[in-house]
């Protein structure tokens, strides 16, 4: 049955024209191709179907969010959580495949849960140098009664060379509210007095507090079930690439990386086996064409969450 939505959501959706048209769009590891446009492109197919029609070492950044060790429906797609031997299992039949496709001087991102990072961590290990773990403030979802709620989420950063890759810090640092505002002499130190209020700008740790998981209210939401806010992906993008690199995102679901990717001024190349998800990849590809904004990030900075400046920027 089609959902009922109230008059203010905002989530993408899909018209049987629009799905129509949009399916030309994207292609399909299907009838023998022996080679792949591999730039700016959405591949319909299982992951282990098209990898093998990938050149090797093509890729500047690779964002990776696998189906975490649960149980899940994607849209009829169904992944069943197991045991931690068999998700090792899981990982190791396809993430040293995908590792091949990073350029030596790459980076790579891998998400993942408290359940399910340990098993990331020991996959990286395995291929790539890991250099930090970063974790992030989930707030999504109502509690549990018989244990602590889940709140956060893990992001696994490696590399293949630690003596030879690209990041860039002062395109990620945030904004952030002066509590207690200190001065020297008269003047601020280190903050910027404004008539919306006292701000600073801090370096990013490896725990991020700013960020908001896609909900009904918010344009880049849509009905994939564990969707990542265009912001997140944003920090990765603008931290671990140039303009006019290649983003790689084997799992690409309703379409996060390849749309910040295009935002920001990268090329980008997403996997996805399920044909609704690629339609909303697709259809929000396009509307980046048009809208490059990102809730959160604006000026160059990124903001904290809630914000009184943000909101006003953005309203």
């Amino acid at each position: 049955m089609e959902k009922i939505r109230a008059n203010r959501n905002r989530t993408i959706t899909l018209t049987e024209e629009e799905k129509t048209e949009l399916r030309k769009s994207f292609v399909r590891v299907e009838g023998g191709f022996d080679k792949l446009n591999h730039r700016d492109l959405t591949i319909n197919a299982n992951l282990l179907d098209a990898l093998p029609l990938l050149p090797d070492a093509f890729a500047d950044l690779i964002i990776i969010d696998p189906p975490y060790n649960l149980t899940k429906d994607f849209n009829g797609n169904k992944f069943n959580a197991r045991t931690q031997e068999a998700y090792d299992e899981y990982l190791a039949s396809w993430f040293p495949l995908v590792c091949k496709k990073l350029k030596p001087n790459g980076s790579l991102y891998l998400c993942g849960d408290w359940k399910c990072t340990s098993s990331l961590q020991r996959a990286m290990e395995k291929e790539l140098t890991v250099l930090n773990r970063i974790t992030w403030q989930r707030e999504k979802g109502r509690g549990a009664k018989s244990n602590w709620k889940n709140g956060m989420e893990d992001i696994w950063f490696g590399v293949k060379n630690a003596d030879d890759y690209y990041f860039n810090v002062e395109a990620v640092k945030q904004k952030r509210r002066v509590i207690a505002p200190y001065k020297v002499d008269g003047k601020p130190k280190d903050w910027d007095e404004t008539q919306e209020g006292n701000y600073r700008l801090t370096y990013p740790s490896n725990f991020w507090d700013d960020i908001s998981v896609p909900f009904w209210s918010m344009p880049e939401n849509t009905d994939h079930p564990t969707q990542k806010p265009e912001k997140l992906y944003a920090k990765l993008i603008l931290a671990s690439s140039r303009p006019g690199d290649l983003v790689f995102d084997p799992f690409l679901g309703s379409g996060t990386a390849s749309v910040v990717a295009k935002k920001l001024g990268r090329h980008y190349l997403g996997i996805e086996m399920n044909e609704e998800y690629c339609l909303l990849a697709q259809k929000r590809l396009k509307l980046a064409e048009t809208d490059k904004s990102i809730q959160g990030y604006c000026d160059g900075v990124f903001w904290e969450r809630n914000t009184a400046q943000l909101q006003k920027k953005q309203d």
